[in-house]
């Protein structure tokens, strides 16, 4: 089996974990720690903005996909933590919304209500695993 760590030279190289790891066997698995919306130098983008914030992180997220080699159809599942709850489902539940997936395959999510995040200005932030053939 192998494995490979990723730090997509885009992103903030974090010290406490990898962006992305793939696990190549008969498939590819694609690991990606949970991201927010942060800048190179991990400062809070969007301070205030759950919207903003919220795309920031889906753009940071597309990324990381594509250093793992692949798209937001091969994502398997997606966690998400957000600390305001109401707002959130109003931005996901907004017709206006545009989503990187393919309507009728979203990715299976779990939402988890939090108190805090990595850093207090940080309003969101989603994992995600994805698989490709090998």
């Amino acid at each position: 089996m192998d494995k490979q760590f990723i730090h997509p030279p885009e992103l903030f190289k974090h010290p406490a974990y990898s962006r992305v790891v793939t696990v190549a066997g008969p498939s590819k698995m694609i690991f990606i720690a949970g991201q927010t919306a942060s800048d190179e130098n991990y400062k809070p983008m969007f301070v205030g903005d759950l919207r903003g914030q919220y795309h920031r992180v889906m753009e940071a997220l597309t990324i990381q996909l594509k250093a793992g080699g692949a798209t937001w159809d091969d994502v398997v599942f997606r966690r998400l933590y957000v600390l305001d709850m109401d707002a959130f489902i109003k931005i996901q539940t907004d017709p206006a919304m545009t989503f990187p997936w393919h309507p009728d395959r979203p990715p299976p999510s779990t939402l988890v209500g939090v108190t805090r995040l990595s850093h207090a200005d940080f309003l969101i932030e989603i994992d995600l695993f994805a698989v490709t053939g090998a």
